[in-house]
């Protein structure tokens, strides 16, 4: 049996750091927004034990990749001893803040439980999910969310009425940003380290209401203020985004990736088409329909 899947991606629509926990870990609020530009993936029950293929070789394939780690959790908790071949064709960039690897590996946990006739309960796929890494049990599910805790706790959504029509451009600059680096000099911002809680609901109520205009202030994410010190680029492709037609425009994640929201699919290819103008095509750039 052979499954293709298709892996998508997200931006976080906000993302507010509340301070350290104990664990060592960040208390976060964020709204995330499923995008759909993907990396496709296939699985089989063939090979000899686990086997993973990337078309990326930059991407390891043993236990040091997600999908691995995924599939390795996955066969252990179904008591599973089958042959299994995945190989991972790799379309996103690495290291930029849309989760691509996160992606992967929930689509891996999906797709396996469908493989093997779905040996484990949602909730157990959520349960492992969460503890391979904090954006992934978001990509579990096709749909917006709210997500707190760490990240793990996830909220899904219906579909924000205030982004019905529009679209996005995403600009990844051909350089990643280390998550664990982002988190790590947020110390130096003790204002984004420790922020106010209660704005992710009040974006949420604001994208319900439909108005796009009213919402646009309360998009924000913390992590720009380690990411634009060191990478002062992104910050003036952000600027650049809002003053060429851009209804919003923030950096995803931990970076490097920004996005800018479009009235619809036409307004988001020209200013895609502005942005090559000002900066070059060089790193990777995608629009889409939201």
């Amino acid at each position: 049996m052979r499954l293709v899947k298709k892996s998508p991606c997200k931006v976080n629509l906000l993302l507010n750091i509340l301070g350290k926990r104990a664990d060592g870990f960040h208390e976060l609020e964020t709204v995330m927004q499923p995008v759909n530009i993907c990396d496709e993936m296939v699985f089989e029950r063939t090979g000899v034990g686990l086997q993973l293929t990337c078309s990326n070789p930059e991407l390891p394939v043993d236990s040091k990749n997600l999908v691995h780690r995924a599939a390795a959790a996955f066969l252990s908790a179904a008591k599973i001893s089958d042959d299994v071949r995945i190989h991972l064709q790799k379309n996103l960039p690495l290291a930029g803040g849309i989760g691509g690897g996160s992606a992967n590996a929930a689509v891996t946990f999906s797709a396996l439980n469908e493989l093997f006739d779905s040996p484990l309960p949602p909730e157990k796929l959520h349960e492992l999910a969460a503890a391979l890494g904090s954006d992934v049990p978001f990509f579990l599910y096709d749909q917006p969310a709210l997500a707190t805790g760490r990240g793990e706790k996830v909220q899904t959504l219906e579909k924000f009425p205030a982004l019905q029509g529009k679209a996005f451009f995403l600009v990844h600059p051909g350089f990643g940003i280390s998550t664990p680096w982002s988190y790590q000099n947020l110390a130096r911002f003790p204002e984004a380290l420790n922020g106010q809680t209660g704005r992710a609901q009040k974006l949420v109520s604001l994208l319900r209401s439909g108005d796009l205009k009213a919402a646009t202030a309360e998009f924000y994410n913390s992590l720009e203020a380690p990411a634009f010190d060191k990478f002062p680029v992104l910050e003036l492709y952000k600027e650049f985004l809002r003053e060429n037609g851009a209804l919003v425009s923030l950096m995803s994640g931990s970076g490097s990736t920004t996005f800018a929201i479009a009235e619809n699919l036409e307004a988001a290819e020209a200013l895609a088409e502005k942005f090559k103008s000002q900066f070059g095509d060089h790193g990777w750039m995608a629009t889409v329909a939201i």
